[in-house]
């Protein structure tokens, strides 16, 4: 994994779009790198859930999806971050999506997925006053893939507050952020990219075949990892693209695939690839050549 930098290296990039209604929309750009969105968003998503909501503005429409608890799955996978909430979940290209064990994406769709700029936002009204806070992003091709709204302090749940009292206390976040990564005058509260903790996964796909029963594939690299005194996090998944050749099982720090991994076979990835650091060839995906 690459060395990870916390502090930020403001661009000093600020662009206005003028609106038809007289206001205007001021933006800040921010780094896109994978090590800052990731930063940026598992402490948007993971760590203050409750005051963000997200979604996407276009003219004639707006969706706006709020969290009620913290997010059940908040993973980074393949280029790709995925929060998962009760009612909805998101995909959002933040890193290069290779396509899987096989590196199947072109190098175009790699470089229009991805996030390419990101900005800090708040629009103004005609009479030049701010009416609203928050983060936009770009994809490689221009396209506006997600709006992250702010706290607002002139709002209180659905309603306006009156006119000339403002809850200013909501700016909190928004200022706290922008001094990270805007500004760069204080760095990001981590010592590494919070997605990019190491974790051993398996696969939950009903697609997963010839074994649908992954329990006990997942129980054994629990037991085996807490055995072994690991620091990596054991956990299920979604489709891991290895499908009929179940169980399937992925490890992150190296992004390697198993299939057809049963308990016995857990236990010797943890033995041998996880504390030996020698893979095991014979259920390796794609397999090794001879």
């Amino acid at each position: 994994m690459s060395n990870y930098n916390p502090w930020v290296t403001p661009l000093n990039n600020q662009s206005t779009e003028d609106l038809l209604t007289g206001g205007k929309v001021e933006y800040e750009d921010i780094d896109c790198s994978c090590d800052v969105l990731s930063s940026l968003l598992y402490t948007l998503f993971q760590q203050n859930w409750q005051q963000v909501e997200l979604g996407h503005v276009a003219q004639g429409g707006v969706l706006e999806l709020g969290f009620n608890n913290p997010p059940k799955i908040c993973i980074l996978y393949d280029g790709y971050l995925t929060v998962v909430t009760e009612g909805w979940h998101l995909h959002l290209c933040i890193d290069d999506n290779l396509g899987g064990p096989n590196n199947q994406t072109p190098l175009e769709l790699r470089r229009q997925r991805r996030v390419s700029r990101a900005a800090f936002y708040r629009r103004f009204n005609k009479d030049g006053n701010p009416r609203s806070w928050g983060i936009e992003l770009w994809n490689g091709v221009g396209e506006n893939v997600m709006t992250i709204f702010l706290p607002n302090p002139l709002v209180d749940g659905e309603n306006l507050l009156p006119e000339g009292k403002p809850d200013l206390s909501k700016l909190a976040l928004y200022q706290e952020l922008r001094e990270i990564y805007v500004l760069g005058k204080k760095p990001m509260p981590f010592t590494q990219n919070p997605l990019k903790r190491a974790y051993i996964s398996v696969c939950t796909s009903g697609r997963c075949l010839p074994s649908r029963n992954w329990q006990p594939t997942f129980e054994s690299l629990k037991n085996a990892v807490e055995k072994a005194g690991l620091d990596i996090e054991v956990r299920t998944s979604g489709c891991l693209e290895v499908c009929k050749l179940g169980p399937v099982v992925f490890n992150s720090e190296d992004r390697t695939w198993y299939t057809r991994v049963n308990p016995e076979i857990a236990e010797t990835i943890v033995e041998k690839h996880l504390v030996q650091g020698n893979k095991v060839t014979e259920h390796l995906y794609p397999p090794e050549s001879v």
